[in-house]
């Protein structure tokens, strides 16, 4: 699939982005955020700050580079991770030394493209107080009046947070069709007794590991009103800089802001995406770096040699990379999302 067709999409792209509001922007990456965009039908989003979105963050750079390149060798195991935070507390939750607090969690069913294939929990499970620490642990309390089952890490502790894998108790209907879970989550305070109670630990907060086998399908975006922002008064003189269409076929920069677009309260990161296209003439002779077929290459000689009518190889994308999103949700929970073939790394004549 193309990503851009050369100085046409471009065009396209400017006349697009001074039409009245209800238009999408064409680039592919562009279509797929629009759907999450503040505005859009469902929008429950809000900032994301605190532990959640700290978490989120070093799990993005572990998994990507400052541009959103999956980084070689990443330790996630799939494309998508979803932090889902409680939807509900309970009362009053010191007693004494005890801080006992039960939490709901919404699973929202997941698309049928997007397959569940692991949850854990995050949670604080030892916190420095002035007096002592406070040392916590999570419960996960099943329907039907079982016992509650006391979880155990599976992670190594990071900044006093742990993981604990909760998949092998998730019901069917937990795991394929939405549903609530219930955790309850227990801290007791260590050391000297203070005469007020300390602040309350952040919640604990899920972690949905995702497969979307959609291989870089986009879906279809809810049409809304958007601000341009500067991107339209930028791109005439970016294309007039951008070379002339007698250079050969190469590679060519292309960066969006997306505080350009009005979205950086909701793109986490990366900060700006940079899709690249493909622009130039193909050269009378393919280079074996073209990769060109031999079809291009037969084109060209009759080109050439036998029927100018018959149109030289158009220079377009060859080879592309995926690139990692970190955002906000309509449902104020915060996604990691690999979307694949967004950023062109090489170009060919076919």
């Amino acid at each position: 699939m193309a990503l851009l067709r050369p100085f046409t999409a471009l065009l396209l792209l400017t006349v697009l982005l001074s039409w009245a509001a209800s238009q999408t922007p064409p680039l592919p990456l562009l279509q797929a955020l629009r759907a999450q965009a503040p505005g859009s039908q469902g929008w429950r989003g809000g900032a994301a700050s605190g532990q959640p979105l700290r978490y989120m963050l070093e799990l993005y750079q572990r998994a990507a580079d400052h541009e959103g390149r999956p980084r070689r060798g990443r330790s996630l195991s799939t494309n998508t991770v979803r932090l889902v935070q409680a939807a509900s507390h309970g009362g009053q939750p010191w007693a004494g030394r005890w801080y006992v607090q039960p939490l709901t969690y919404r699973l929202d069913a997941q698309s049928e493209a997007e397959h569940l294939l692991r949850v854990t929990v995050a949670y604080p499970q030892s916190l420095p107080l002035p007096r002592g620490r406070l040392l916590c642990a999570v419960e996960l309390l099943p329907a039907a009046k079982a016992p509650a089952v006391l979880l155990s890490p599976t992670a190594p502790s990071r900044h006093g947070w742990a993981e604990a894998d909760i998949t092998p108790y998730l019901s069917p209907a937990n795991s394929s069709s939405g549903g609530t879970l219930t955790l309850r989550h227990i801290c007791v305070r260590s050391g000297r007794a203070a005469t007020a109670a300390p602040p309350s630990p952040a919640d604990p907060f899920l972690l949905l590991f995702l497969n979307d086998t959609r291989s870089g399908t986009l879906p279809e975006p809810r049409r809304s009103r958007r601000e341009a922002g500067t991107l339209l008064h930028d791109l005439p003189g970016y294309l007039r800089d951008a070379g002339g269409d007698k250079s050969d076929c190469s590679l060519r920069s292309f960066p969006v802001s997306f505080a350009q677009l009005g979205w950086d309260h909701w793109i986490i990161a990366p900060h700006r995406y940079n899709p690249r296209y493909c622009k130039g003439v193909c050269p009378r002779l393919l280079r074996d770096g073209y990769h060109a077929p031999n079809h291009a290459v037969v084109q060209n000689l009759v080109h050439q040699l036998v029927d100018a009518n018959v149109p030289r190889p158009s220079c377009v994308p060859y080879r592309y990379s995926p690139i990692s999103v970190l955002m906000i949700q309509h449902d104020g929970s915060i996604l990691y999302k690999e979307y694949e073939n967004m950023i062109a790394e090489s170009c060919t004549c076919r």
